[in-house]
């Protein structure tokens, strides 16, 4: 959700950083949530994605695909 971080990319990856409504736009099959300790808020607040099917990845402590 932080506006300075969308339109760029994570370092190193190339992954680039959506806004929410691009997001819920352009309905990617997966979506990675690294600030582990906020997944439950975000999982929350992009609800919708699992609307088409969408899954979050949340990689850190191990990678783990939610349900």
């Amino acid at each position: 959700r932080n506006p300075y971080k969308q339109g760029k990319f994570l370092p190193g990856t190339h992954i680039p950083i959506h806004s929410p409504e691009k997001i819920r736009q352009e309905r990617p099959d997966y979506v990675i949530i690294l600030p582990w300790n906020f997944k439950d808020e975000i999982v929350q607040q992009l609800h919708y994605i699992r609307e088409w099917g969408g899954q979050f990845v949340v990689p850190i402590p191990e990678v783990k695909v939610l349900p």
